[in-house]
């Protein structure tokens, strides 16, 4: 299951959060854990350079993307290597909507579209009934992302 997606700017203040299936009271330590593993590892980290941890028998995937960072978690099915696949189509759609590694303000001038990209695949992954692993991996940018972005 994909648990959640954060993505941060590079003072750790969260731009964008999307959590599945984690209960509310969880979210706020989520919130901190996430921001204090960035804070610590991110330093020097080449863009999408994907660095990977474990919490509990929750697995964490993260990278950096020009100024922001990205976080993804996920438990059961969703390992490393299928997050890694999950933060690969998150970049790529965040890459094609700002046109380069968006930095802060280019991020916050395409928010809307972003939130849509990003809502689209979340809600696709996160329940898999709807959207396979195996159509994540073969098709790296979303589908809609053409003609929405345009």
């Amino acid at each position: 299951m994909l648990l959640a997606v954060l993505i941060t700017n590079s003072e750790g203040n969260i731009l964008v959060e999307r959590f599945n299936g984690v209960p509310a009271e969880e979210r706020l330590h989520w919130r901190s854990f996430l921001v204090k593993l960035g804070a610590d590892n991110l330093k020097g980290v080449k863009n999408e350079e994907l660095l990977v941890a474990s919490h509990k028998s929750v697995y964490i995937v993260y990278t950096v993307l020009g100024d922001i960072s990205i976080y993804v978690v996920g438990k059961d099915e969703y390992d490393e290597l299928t997050l890694s696949e999950v933060i690969y189509v998150i970049t790529q759609a965040i890459r094609e909507v700002c046109g380069k590694p968006p930095t802060e303000r280019l991020f916050l001038d395409k928010y809307g579209k972003i939130c849509l990209c990003l809502d689209e695949i979340v809600w696709k992954v996160g329940n898999k009934s709807h959207y396979s692993i195996h159509h994540i991996s073969t098709h790296p940018v979303p589908r809609f992302a053409h003609s929405c972005f345009n």
